[in-house]
């Protein structure tokens, strides 16, 4: 087989060649941001070029590492950054025009846990504005085009991440997810993705005036996305470090106890009130069928009502949206999220007054129900989306755009408004586009899906490495 560029390796590879010195973080470095120059002006996913920064920060890792070895675990890998978190001396946009004046003063402590373990920023990536579509398009930086088709979107609202480390720009690209963010662009290119659950990744930005409502900070979390499941797992060791500035992060170790054997997987194929496309039928049975390959025990279960949980909490979180983020999207928003807004909230009627209050009350009924299921079921494979890949500016068409492309999404929503992890791999292919499932786990066990989705990507290669193949025919 033909030696893969530079560019390609996974992050595991290029650190594991590094701390043998077989190669070094410049030369990491500088062909990754080679890469991201040559296709970048394309893709639009990176709107921060810090390329030059980085060779620089390189060098100096590389003049360290014979006198006191590796920083650490990410030595010398390159890595990209979104633009809705802090990073010192850059501008934090989250896509917004009115937001570049928005200089951090220093580090979120993602950034710093991934760059005090050797990592080295080579980027910052796209977002929508707010970060609050399911598609990466803003008046600020323009649109971002899935490496795979320009058709199809490269998902929202970590789009830029997704297409970024798919096209080679680094192996390991910074997202967030609140109601689908990491997953949404994962499923969209056919990266891999884990959605952490509340506590683990922490979470703050040193810019900000005025603290975030209750149910973003019961939802929002910060992770990876990568090419490969390893790199996933390399990356979240050291993203998990403990923080203090985040009230709800939980230092417990990356890695849990051992379960009995053979683990006994929940499977479901329940779309609810949405049409489930054969292409997912497929991509499900396929995840399961590999899952059994690997010695898991799957058995097809009914889960507690993801269609109200998933529906609840939108609404809740739109409720929480209306009184404390709608004022700086009517100023500072454009004309189309604003419209897209105003449809939101007729598709979703944010709950309000008491009605939110009982409605977060019943959030604790939710995940009692999901956490029994848990008990038995540690794991449960689950669709993500009803559908394949979506036209990339569908859920601008109107509210049935809406619902295709985001309204469905029941499946993600609900594990943000539990603060479960779950995370997604493609298995399979239609119309020449991923098509993705998702795995759930108990709440702290993101090693076990990990785990299950690492079972499925053995079997069925990693997606990245079919997207590269067509450069070369």
């Amino acid at each position: 087989m033909a030696e893969r560029p530079v560019w390609q390796l996974s992050a595991s590879e290029l650190a594991e060649q590094v701390a043998r010195r077989e190669t070094t973080a410049e030369e990491a470095v500088t062909a990754t941001v080679a890469r991201m120059r040559a296709v970048n002006g394309h893709l639009n996913a990176v709107v921060e070029d810090l390329g030059d920064e980085a060779i620089a920060q390189a060098r100096g890792l590389d003049a360290s590492l014979g006198k006191t070895g590796p920083v650490g675990p990410l030595h010398g890998v390159p890595v990209t950054i979104k633009v809705n978190v802090d990073q010192k001396g850059k501008s934090t946009t989250n896509g917004v025009k009115g937001f570049t004046e928005i200089i951090a003063p220093d580090d979120a402590p993602f950034v710093r846990n991934l760059t005090n373990a050797g990592a080295i920023v080579i980027g910052r990536t796209n977002t929508p504005e707010f970060s609050f579509r399911a598609t990466t398009t803003n008046e600020l930086h323009g649109r971002t085009f899935n490496p795979w088709n320009d058709w199809a979107s490269a998902g929202g609202s970590s789009g830029g991440a997704s297409a970024a480390v798919m096209s080679g720009i680094g192996p390991i690209a910074h997202g967030n997810d609140i109601g689908g963010s990491l997953r949404f662009p994962s499923a969209a290119t056919g990266a891999v993705t884990v959605k952490p659950g509340l506590g683990r990744t922490p979470a703050w930005n040193p810019s900000q005036n005025v603290e975030r409502g209750l149910l973003a900070q019961l939802m929002s979390v910060q992770g990876v996305i990568c090419r490969e499941v390893r790199d996933v797992r390399l990356a979240m060791r050291s993203a998990i470090a403990y923080d203090p500035h985040d009230p709800w992060h939980v230092p417990v170790p990356f890695d849990g106890p051992d379960m009995e054997q053979p683990m006994q997987v929940g499977f479901t194929k329940d779309t609810y009130q949405f049409e489930c496309h054969p292409a997912v039928l497929t991509a499900l049975e396929t995840a399961r069928d590999c899952l059994v390959d690997a010695g898991y025990e799957v058995v097809e279960v009914e889960t507690p009502d993801i269609g109200e949980i998933g529906t609840t909490g939108y609404r809740a979180l739109m409720g929480e949206v209306n009184v404390l983020m709608l004022n700086d999207i009517r100023r500072h928003g454009s004309a189309e999220i604003n419209r897209m807004f105003d449809e939101y909230f007729e598709l979703f009627p944010p709950f309000e007054g008491d009605e939110l209050l009982r409605q977060m009350a019943r959030r604790s009924h939710f995940i009692r129900q999901w956490n029994l299921l848990l008990e038995r079921y540690p794991i449960v494979l689950t669709p993500f989306l009803p559908t394949p890949t979506y036209a990339w500016n569908r859920d601008a068409e109107g509210k049935d755009g809406i619902m295709e492309v985001l309204g469905c999404g029941i499946w993600s929503f609900a594990m943000n408004y539990m603060g479960l992890p779950a995370g997604v791999v493609s298995p399979c292919m239609h119309d020449g586009m991923p098509v993705a499932v998702q795995v759930v786990g108990k709440r702290f066990r993101e090693d076990l899906v990990l785990n299950a989705l690492e079972a499925v990507e053995e079997r069925t290669g990693v997606m990245a490495r079919k997207l590269f193949e067509r450069e070369t025919h």
